[in-house]
């Protein structure tokens, strides 16, 4: 079949962290009925639907099955399955994502940090050493959401955290909360021979370690000027943005010898938009509202196991070493 739709649920959440990601549905599963009525909604609208493919364990909650199709667009298929959804889970729970079945495992992994990885924003963390977290995050919703520039906003926030002892850069990385699926993800893709790419435009005292944790092959960020053991309030130039994580992702493709549809790209902010538009497979991650309406595909109830299932990769085929 030329195309595939995979239904992904919302896995239980024993810790939700801070930040967007605290919003799972807690465990969804997916029902034979459900099931029945995105075949059907499907099949109405002319696809040849074939037998569901389950990627885990039909009756656990999380769980996640390909519906391969053909007859049908994959934007069709993908409005076809959510209004077949809608009223079964009025809450919502269920992702969805239509996409030609071949390339589906890609090759390049290039992934946002913050609020990605992460659960938080790292920056608004390291704010609350100064009292100014809520001041901060403001800004920084802002700026995710594209509704103003993200450097002059970069420059604005780390200018508010003059004088902060460098210390607190280790004191926020130990409170650091991965999302789930993380490692799982970058260590299963890299053991089918792909190259893993954490991009952020957050700091390299943070990005390094989670790199690191996570099992990625490369990492980018921004720095921030240290003097005398404390911020100066200066961000390194230069600095990575938009364009810099475009740029990051076509010159791994040119690198490796193929083309920009051989990446997955995710995030979840306005920064990351280029680079999940130009990626064969871009997703938008439990993105904020302008990122979700420009992504061709979007997380919004999975964990980060869900860009696995994505691709195809069966639950009994992760990695997590």
């Amino acid at each position: 079949m030329p195309f595939v739709l995979t239904l992904i649920a919302a896995p239980r959440v024993t810790h939700p962290g801070p930040g967007s990601l605290g919003r799972f549905p807690d465990g969804v599963t997916l029902s034979a009925a459900a099931l029945d009525a995105v075949r059907r909604g499907l099949a109405q609208l002319g696809a040849d639907v074939c037998s569901p493919r389950w990627l885990t364990d039909a009756d656990a909650a999380g769980a996640a099955v390909d519906l391969p199709f053909a007859g049908l667009d994959p934007d069709q298929a993908d409005a076809a399955a959510r209004a077949a959804l809608a009223p079964i889970y009025p809450q919502g729970g269920i992702d969805v994502i239509a996409q030609k079945s071949s390339g589906r495992k890609k090759t390049i992994l290039i992934a946002d940090m913050d609020s990605t990885i992460v659960t938080s924003e790292t920056l608004d963390e390291l704010a609350a050493h100064v009292g100014l977290k809520d001041h901060i995050a403001a800004i920084t919703a802002r700026a995710m959401n594209g509704e103003i520039d993200f450097r002059a906003a970069l420059r604005e926030r780390v200018g508010l955290l003059a004088g902060l002892s460098a210390a607190a850069l280790d004191e926020t990385l130990a409170a650091v909360r991965f999302t789930p699926g993380g490692r799982e993800t970058v260590m299963t893709m890299r053991a089918n021979g792909a190259t893993t790419v954490l991009i952020s435009g957050g700091f390299l005292p943070f990005a390094r370690p989670v790199a690191a944790t996570c099992g990625f092959d490369r990492v980018f960020a921004n720095d921030l000027v240290i003097a005398d053991g404390k911020l100066t309030g200066a961000v390194a130039d230069p600095i990575l943005d938009r364009n810099a994580k475009l740029s990051t992702l076509l010159a791994t493709a040119a690198e490796l010898g193929v083309g920009a549809d051989a990446a997955l790209a995710v995030g979840d902010g306005a920064n990351d938009l280029p680079m999940i538009q130009a990626a064969g497979l871009g997703i938008a991650f439990h993105g904020k509202p302008s990122v979700v309406a420009g992504a061709r595909a979007a997380l919004n109830f999975a964990d980060l196991t869900g860009l696995l299932y994505a691709q195809g990769y069966a639950r009994d085929a992760f990695v997590c070493e």
